[in-house]
């Protein structure tokens, strides 16, 4: 199993919220994804990003399949103009 922890700093945090609904959109692009959770930052409780996504996939190669889906492709678009910075981190568990 691979975990992909994807982390994100807004230029407008108020934009969370819609960086939720479009990753919420990529739950079941491609089999073999275990787990697929989008968070915010909830106000309130520390944080030192605005939205996060923690996944699980069976293994490098269904990851992969699901990093190059056309439909993701446009997510990461999306996100990207609305990100001033992204951190990610990838590791078998």
């Amino acid at each position: 199993m691979i975990r992909h922890i994807v982390m994100w700093t807004l230029k407008r945090p108020e934009d969370a919220a819609k960086v939720k609904a479009l990753l919420d959109t990529c739950k079941t692009l491609v089999p073999g994804i275990h787990e697929f959770q989008v968070g915010i930052k909830t106000d309130g409780l520390e944080a030192n990003c605005d939205a996060v996504l923690v996944s699980t996939f069976e293994d490098a190669d269904t990851l992969a399949s699901y990093q190059i889906h056309p439909h993701h492709q446009g997510v990461v678009a999306q996100i990207r103009e609305m990100a001033a910075t992204r951190h990610v981190v990838d590791y078998h568990c």
